[in-house]
């Protein structure tokens, strides 16, 4: 009997908005879900497969990483990233990119290709070049519906800046995990901003001890609870998988903060808990039986 392997991705959680687009964005968590999983069931990692699926999410105008990001108060774009394995803790990470397509790839590129876990800016950007990864005009990655937020943004007619991020877990079949995350951010934010999205253990943490966790929700929230490695410490001293999520998800409590997390076991369980009105997401279990939802229709 083989071993089982899991994977499950997020597209962001926040405030249910006028704009949402909720079945769409659940049917681009089950894509990238799928693409995920058919590596995986290839014999492929869970870093492999993580990867996989947020570059889906990245490629996809829909969601709020790669191309579809939101805009900051500039009007242009700053993309963060990062990736995780279990087996050594290796890690990488990017912040403050605007020409790379795929911003978890040069996360991974980060990992795997220097001694570093965490670059910005030009910095980035020049390894992007020299890892030969896809670039494109930052003008490329901003799509009507941001552009239209950031107008009405700027002229204070009063939409709230929205957070967004996409991610994924997975557990292969060896038994090592993964997770990544990537965004575009928190809209019309402060040039220079970075979240937590590619801050190791805040919006991304995965450990073969534990389980691995991708976070989404109000960046600032979850770098104060470090809420990623939180949770992974919880699964870590025992505590069942929807029990850790929970206690991670309620120490936001004390920082008033708002986001959600999907996590998965060491064993290949798979949790989904927010205090939003909505994150989407999809899932494919050790059964091979896949879910996805939007808001609060499924757990």
């Amino acid at each position: 009997m083989s071993a089982p392997f899991v994977i499950a991705v997020h597209g962001g959680a926040g405030p249910i908005a006028p704009d949402d687009e909720g079945e769409a964005a659940r049917r681009g968590c089950v894509l990238a879900a799928r693409a995920g999983h058919a590596l995986l069931r290839a014999g492929g990692s869970a870093l492999d497969a993580v990867v996989e699926a947020v570059a889906v999410l990245e490629d996809d105008p829909l969601f709020n990483a790669g191309t579809g990001s939101v805009l900051n108060e500039d009007g242009e774009v700053e993309m963060d990233a990062s990736v995780m394995e279990g087996e050594s803790l290796r890690a990488g990470a990017v912040a403050l990119v605007r020409t790379v397509k795929n911003p978890v790839r040069l996360a991974r590129a980060v990992m795997e290709r220097t001694q570093h876990v965490f670059l910005a800016g030009s910095g980035a950007s020049a390894l992007a070049r020299e890892a030969g990864l896809q670039e494109a005009d930052p003008r490329a990655f901003v799509v009507p519906k941001m552009a239209a937020r950031w107008e009405r943004e700027y002229n204070k007619r009063g939409l709230p800046p929205v957070p967004g991020t996409v991610g994924a877990v997975a557990l292969d079949a060896r038994g090592h995990v993964a997770a990544a995350t990537s965004t575009g951010g928190i809209s019309f934010k402060r040039r220079g901003r970075i979240g937590d999205t590619p801050l190791v253990g805040c919006g991304t943490y995965a450990d073969d001890a534990s389980g691995a966790v991708s976070a989404t929700g109000h960046g600032e929230h979850i770098i104060r609870v470090v809420l990623a490695k939180t949770a992974c410490d919880l699964l870590e001293v025992g505590l069942p998988a929807e029990r850790a999520a929970e206690a991670a998800i309620a120490k936001l409590q004390r920082v008033d903060g708002s986001a959600g997390l999907i996590l998965v076991s060491r064993t290949g369980e798979i949790v989904m808990r927010y205090n939003t009105d909505r994150m989407a997401r999809a899932w494919i279990d050790v059964s091979g039986r896949e879910r996805s939802a939007f808001s609060r229709d499924a757990l």
